[in-house]
């Protein structure tokens, strides 16, 4: 098995703060980078937004008394005659 070398060149305080989780979690900084790496590349399971993000955005909606807006969003947004 070949094991490839990567440097990689972090900010300073990325740096330290990587430093902190590995010591916080008793580990090597080397395990840790690979557990996120390794954690980064699954893919995630899609989760349904809340129905509190939803409700926020109905209480800020505005009836515009416009019933066509979906076909002729051209016309209200850029002016543009109706179809």
């Amino acid at each position: 098995m070949t094991v490839n070398t990567v440097t990689i060149e972090l900010p300073q305080p990325l740096y330290t703060r990587l430093e902190a989780l590995a010591q916080e979690e008793r580990t090597d900084l080397l395990a840790l980078l690979s557990r996120l790496a390794g954690s980064a590349a699954k893919p995630r399971a899609r989760t349904r937004p809340s129905t509190r993000a939803f409700q926020r955005i109905l209480e800020r909606t505005t009836d515009l008394g416009v019933k066509d807006l979906a076909e002729q969003h051209d016309h209200y947004l850029y002016g543009v005659e109706k179809r």
